[in-house]
C-alpha cells in the first residue's frame, strides 16, 4: 500500500529537506518518526528538496507501507515522534503509479520581505528584512518579465547541477500589507535557488542598485550580473501540484492568512 501525506515546517534549524550525515534534516527526523510507529524501514519519495533554511507550508511525500491505520492515527502517531517545528497535516492512499516528485506538474513558493527600519523580533526567523524603503511599483513592473518560458541561467546558483536551464514560469505575483512583501511565483520546475536569486534581484532593482532591467538580465544568461542570492529564511514552499486523478489536493493557495491582521491588504 501507498500512503502520501503533507507537512509543514520551520526550517531555520534544519539543513535542509534531503537526508544527510551528521546533520539534522527534516526527511531524517520524518522517516525516523514513521519507524518508531510501523517497525519497517520506510524510505521517503518527497516533492521538493528545500535548502538549509527554507520553509514549507505543504510539502508531500509517499512512501509504501503494510500497515493499515486510520488517517487520524497515522498523523497523529507521526506528529508525536516529531519535533515542534515540523508537523503532518493530511494523508492520503495513493496508487502505486503516485510519485511525489514526478507527478507534480507545477510547484509554487512565496517569498516573504519585511521592509522596515525597525528591526523584527519575533519574525526573524520567517522573513527578510530589508530596510531600504523598497520601489513596490518597480518592482510589480520589472517581475512581469519573469513570465512564460525562458532560459534562467542568470538565476540559477553555480552548484546547479539542472542540465536544463529552461522553465516556464506559469505567475507571478506581489501583494503588501502593513510592512510585508509577498511574491508568489508558480512553475512547472525550478532551478536551484532560482526564486532567492530572483527576490534578491528585484530588491536590488527596486533599492536602484541595479540598473539593469529583468528582460536584458534573463537575456544576458549570466549569473554575476544578477542580484545577490535572498536569504533562506524568507522562502516557503507552498506545495506542488498533481493530476486530478491522484486526488492529492494538498498545495497552499497563498501564505497571507499566517501574516495578515485584521488590517486591509493592498
Amino acid at each position: 500500500m501507498r500512503l502520501a501525506f503533507s507537512l509543514e515546517y520551520d526550517g531555520t534549524d534544519f539543513s535542509g529537506f534531503q537526508s544527510q550525515k551528521n546533520a539534522p534534516t527534516i526527511q531524517d527526523n520524518l522517516e525516523d518518526a514513521l519507524r518508531k510507529i510501523t517497525n519497517e524501514n520506510n524510505r521517503l519519495t518527497y516533492s521538493g528538496r528545500t535548502d538549509a533554511g527554507v520553509h514549507a507550508l505543504s510539502q508531500v511525500c509517499d512512501f509504501e507501507t503494510n500497515i493499515e491505520r486510520s488517517n487520524e492515527d497515522w498523523i497523529n502517531g507521526i506528529n508525536s515522534n516529531l519535533p515542534s517545528t515540523i508537523s503532518v497535516k493530511d494523508i492520503f492512499k495513493v496508487p502505486d503509479t503516485f510519485n511525489s516528485r514526478f507527478s507534480a506538474i507545477e510547484r509554487k513558493y512565496s517569498y516573504v520581505i519585511y521592509n522596515s527600519s525597525n528591526k523584527p523580533l519575533f519574525i526573524d526567523r520567517n522573513i527578510f528584512w530589508v530596510r531600504n524603503n523598497l520601489d513596490i511599483q518597480l518592482m510589480k513592473k520589472e517581475m512581469k518579465s519573469f513570465v512564460g518560458k525562458n532560459d534562467f541561467s542568470s538565476f540559477r546558483s553555480s552548484s546547479c547541477n539542472s542540465k536544463n536551464p529552461i522553465k516556464t514560469i506559469k505567475d507571478i505575483d506581489l501583494r503588501t500589507f502593513n510592512d510585508f512583501i509577498i511574491i508568489t511565483v508558480i512553475a512547472n520546475a525550478f532551478l536551484h535557488n532560482m526564486v532567492r536569486i530572483m527576490v534578491g534581484t528585484l530588491v536590488d532593482i527596486a533599492k536602484k542598485e541595479n540598473n539593469m532591467s529583468i528582460r536584458d538580465i534573463i537575456e544576458k544568461k549570466d549569473r554575476s550580473i544578477a542580484g545577490k542570492t535572498a536569504p533562506a529564511s524568507g522562502l516557503f514552499f507552498l506545495g506542488p501540484r498533481y493530476p486530478d486523478e491522484f486526488k492529492v489536493n494538498t498545495c497552499e493557495k497563498d501564505i497571507f492568512d499566517r501574516y495578515k491582521t485584521n488590517e486591509a491588504i493592498n
